[in-house]
């Protein structure tokens, strides 16, 4: 995964005031409404950063918002846990992530969670985190994030995660 390829015409960048929100429509309410009324207020208060895919007209065709947070060392699985101090530990938060309607099939959901994850492993060099951490909303997303080998963390069904070790070998993988 060292470098993703966008289609003709289409950029990364960070949210601005002046990017179409409210035109934004994923097809899942929660995430339509983050991007609408919440996502600019959090990154100005730097709890976290959303980065929108912008078509050659710049249309929103979808999001991602990263964060950090912590994990209880209790909640990680034993082969992350082990050797790690019984405590809080730091995690990257991929806290929001959708694809436009119109862009549905396209593989944009592929693309947005490879930068999303690319931005993680980039962050990872000067912010250590012990792994990616996120919420699904339903079992459409949770099956989507589990073909990019996230597990459940013990006893949380819907939280998933992604090591580092698997963070750092999927970033070198060709």
């Amino acid at each position: 995964m060292n470098e993703i390829v966008l289609p003709n015409g289409f950029r990364w960048e960070r949210l601005r005031r002046e990017h179409r929100r409210r035109e934004f429509v994923c097809g899942e309410p929660l995430v339509d409404d983050w991007l609408k009324t919440k996502a600019l207020q959090h990154q100005s208060k730097h709890l976290s950063v959303t980065k929108v895919l912008l078509d050659d007209v710049a249309h929103i065709a979808g999001l991602f918002t990263l964060a950090t947070g912590q994990v209880s060392f209790a909640d990680l699985p034993a082969e992350i846990a082990e050797r790690l101090p019984k405590r809080e530990l730091p995690v990257a938060v991929l806290a929001w992530l959708g694809a436009s309607q119109q862009s549905h099939g396209q593989g944009f959901g592929r693309l947005l969670l490879a930068q999303a994850l690319r931005d993680c492993h980039i962050a990872g060099q000067t912010f250590p985190f012990v792994a990616v951490i996120l919420d699904c909303l339903n079992e459409t997303a949770k099956a989507f994030y589990r073909r990019w080998d996230f597990q459940e963390l013990p006893g949380h069904g819907f939280r998933l995660f992604l090591g580092t070790t698997q963070l750092e070998s999927m970033m070198h993988a060709n």
